[in-house]
């Protein structure tokens, strides 16, 4: 690494502490207030994250009103915001201060602990809905430890810095380069793992399935995983819920496998189950997804990205990709 290089990589690492520690010494309330602002700020900022936003929720939502799909862009700005806050107090946070702020969905609940009983492998199917980040921490507080499947950041520093506030209360993270042999572990002897299996990937790490009614390349880890180690698989995310004013742990009944002896075939028919069980989950709340991903970016062949499609119509030169976009374009 260059000198060029360190020094960014420095500098990353202090903007990242200084504005995890900054709200981390707020009160939670205001911590998440100030995460909300900064979410605002970015989507008033616009650029091209907010653009990926708009073209996503016209892709998703073609018949629906375009102040509606405004609104649900501002609300996932919104939510990203909160989480931010609500991360920068992870460590400082309480069993019993995430008692309260946590509820659990008594129907998904029976669901789990069913599995449970099962004796099982259970696998988390879950994407970057709600508070993703509270999901995994805040179970591993109020229930036991999962492992779950993160990609690392570019910047090790950070990664490290990230990864030690995940795994206060014993949680593991697991490579994502090289996942399959200690996940498939993990299931075999009984113990949960969880999956983001909701963004864009390669050809060569995924397949194409419908999301949203167009086809989606989606990682096939998930389902491999489920059908080697007979996993059961349930679809959950946590997501806040203005009305109470706490998060609520939702649950869907367990995704069933199919099976029809040809691997390449199981992996692609249960791929298309647990992505049409997550869009399920987005159609429910759909102002806390993740919209300013490039989620239909790789297309089968001969047919172009929607959102170079985009830039080519307005006649304006690709934009450099920040860091963030980056980060999400390369999942």
């Amino acid at each position: 690494m260059g000198k060029r290089g360190q020094t960014q990589t420095i500098m990353e690492y202090a903007a990242a502490r200084g504005l995890l520690g900054a709200l981390g010494v707020l009160p939670r309330p205001a911590a998440v207030a100030a995460g909300r602002a900064l979410g605002r700020l970015a989507h008033m900022l616009g650029g091209g994250l907010r653009r990926t936003g708009e073209i996503n929720l016209q892709l998703a939502f073609p018949d629906m009103d375009e102040r509606q799909r405004k609104q649900i862009l501002r609300g996932c700005y919104d939510s990203l915001g909160r989480t931010l806050g609500e991360f920068s107090q992870f460590p400082r946070a309480t069993r019993a201060s995430l008692r309260e702020l946590i509820d659990y969905d008594p129907v998904g609940l029976k669901h789990l602990r069913a599995a449970e009983a099962a004796g099982r492998g259970v696998i988390f199917l879950t994407g970057h809905l709600g508070a993703w980040e509270v999901l995994s921490f805040a179970w591993s507080a109020l229930e036991y430890p999962i492992s779950f499947i993160v990609r690392p950041l570019d910047n090790l520093h950070v990664e490290k810095l990230i990864e030690g506030i995940r795994t206060r209360f014993g949680n593991t993270a697991i490579n994502k380069t090289a996942a399959a042999r200690q996940a498939l572990r993990v299931l075999r002897a009984g113990g949960t793992l969880g999956i983001l299996a909701d963004l864009n990937t390669q050809e060569k790490e995924g397949v194409f399935v419908p999301f949203f009614d167009r086809l989606a390349c989606t990682t096939t880890g998930a389902a491999m995983l489920a059908l080697r180690a007979n996993a059961i698989v349930i679809p959950t995310c946590a997501i806040w819920d203005k009305k109470r004013g706490r998060y609520f742990f939702h649950g869907d009944p367990p995704v069933e496998l199919v099976r029809t002896g040809d691997e390449k075939r199981e992996i692609e028919i249960n791929t298309a189950n647990f992505t049409a069980a997550i869009e399920r989950m987005v159609r429910a709340y759909p102002d806390q997804w993740l919209w300013i991903h490039k989620r239909w970016h790789t297309r089968p062949a001969g047919e172009l990205s929607p959102y170079q499609r985009q830039s080519r119509r307005s006649n304006t030169s690709r934009l450099t990709l920040s860091a963030v976009e980056k980060d999400f374009s390369n999942r």
